[in-house]
């Protein structure tokens, strides 16, 4: 039986002026068990050095579970600073009680050839995969659509994670921005760990004030995947706009209803 109703999440990016704690019972606040913790962006704990037991106690303190840490940047540029620094981050992830640890592949650089590219992408996830195992973590490889990307589509990182038997290590990330930019129809819900509620940076796309929502084809996606079979969390993440919002709280559950009220309709 497919789930009806997304389970929502909290990414840092949303709230980047609140330390974890807040950053928690926000979370908590708003019925949400389900948190993302970010690096190395904003007031995040492993960019400013809080202890990963500090950052698991206080989650465990509001109730809620830390499903990842995002993110090891550039992961299919893989050198061995890049070994270190997912080792590490594998490290931080595990002692802080998170599931899963996003991988985000390198943005703006290019290879010789096509084939140099996909063999480095392969390569890298044979490197992370015995990190991840023998932490029980799981990897979420978040393609993010922009024509300058290494990794632009869903579908290649699912050939790739195919092609180095990593399918019970690697996950998908669905972002609604990147998946609308790659220009991807299918929807990999099979293969799918988690769901980026993001934003088209465009204001006729805004649905003010729900500016959580400010996708263009947010419901539709959503839909899709909770009718796909998807059943695991759809985290906030928003573009720098919404960052200024002085109701944070009343947008976030503003935009909630917003969502289960459009889902509801459209049945």
């Amino acid at each position: 039986m497919r789930q009806v109703s997304p389970r929502f999440a909290l990414d840092h990016m949303a709230a980047p002026r609140l330390d974890v704690s807040a950053l928690f019972a926000l979370a908590r606040d708003q019925g949400l068990t389900d948190v993302q913790i970010r690096y190395p962006h904003f007031s995040n704990p492993v960019a400013r050095g809080i202890p990963a037991a500090d950052v698991r106690f206080a989650a465990t303190e509001a109730g809620v579970t830390i499903i990842s840490v995002n993110a090891l940047q550039r992961f299919n540029d893989w050198t061995p600073t890049r070994q270190a620094e997912a080792s590490n981050l594998a490290d931080y992830a595990t002692a802080c009680g998170a599931e899963t640890l996003v991988l985000v592949p390198a943005n703006r650089s290019s290879w010789p050839t096509d084939s140099e590219r996909q063999d480095n992408l392969r390569f890298a996830l044979n490197e992370i995969k015995p990190i991840l195992q023998s932490r029980g973590l799981i990897g979420l490889i978040e393609p993010l659509g922009f024509r300058t990307c290494s990794l632009r589509s869903k579908k290649e990182a699912a050939e790739a994670v195919a092609a180095v038997d990593g399918q019970s290590v690697f996950r998908l990330v669905h972002d609604t921005f990147h998946h609308t930019l790659a220009g991807e129809t299918c929807l990999f819900c099979e293969l799918t760990g988690l769901v980026h509620i993001s934003s088209v940076n465009d204001p006729t796309f805004w649905i003010y004030p729900d500016r959580f929502l400010a996708g263009s084809d947010n419901g539709s996606q959503i839909q899709a995947l909770l009718d796909g079979g998807y059943a695991g969390p759809f985290s906030f993440e928003l573009v720098e706009e919404v960052h200024s919002l002085d109701d944070l709280a009343g947008a976030l559950a503003a935009s909630i209803d917003f969502i289960r009220r459009g889902l509801l309709s459209s049945e």
